[in-house]
């Protein structure tokens, strides 16, 4: 992977636009998601379909209204969105018994199979697209963009996946 990256970073960004640490933050997002839309063609997900089986399996059975305000999802577009992941059977819908009125919304065993696999790949993307950091870099950067996440409400929550738990996998790295 060509990272452009050089003994003298700055410098190698030139002039105009790619100075300023926001823009450079936007290209770096889009070459990263370009890598993650790749690597979830195999599994058939896409980025959306992604996060709300992540959701899922991180926070357990919602509400179909609570996971479409948790992932910034109008009613319409969530309702497709669980069809499809439904119909794919990677979420169980179910009544809840407490409401009649509302739907419950959880990952199948299915579903939580595949975000192993992408998980698998996310790491295999992290470690080649920060390659020409040190482990000690990594986790700064990671901790200096969470802070600015989250100062800015970006992310309305920081996730610490522990991949043992989550999917039978090695150790975990991020806290």
């Amino acid at each position: 992977m060509n990272t452009d990256v050089t003994d003298k970073p700055a410098e190698a960004l030139g002039g105009g636009l790619a100075q300023h640490t926001g823009f450079l933050l936007a290209r770096l997002g889009r070459a990263v998601t370009r890598q993650y839309r790749s690597a979830l063609t195999p599994t058939g997900l896409r980025p959306r379909q992604t996060n709300a089986l992540l959701t899922l399996r991180d926070e357990g059975a919602m509400s179909q209204q609570a996971l479409g305000a948790t992932l910034d999802i109008d009613a319409s577009n969530l309702v497709v969105l669980l069809n499809e992941l439904e119909g794919s059977g990677l979420i169980l819908r179910r009544r809840d018994p407490e409401d009649r009125r509302r739907h419950l919304v959880e990952i199948s065993k299915r579903g939580s199979k595949l975000i192993c696999e992408v998980e698998r790949a996310s790491m295999q993307i992290e470690d080649a697209f920060f390659a020409d950091l040190d482990a000690d870099e990594r986790v700064t950067l990671h901790d200096l963009l969470a802070r600015v996440a989250q100062s800015t409400g970006v992310s309305p929550k920081e996730v610490a996946v522990d991949d043992e738990r989550a999917c039978g996998g090695g150790p975990a790295d991020i806290d």
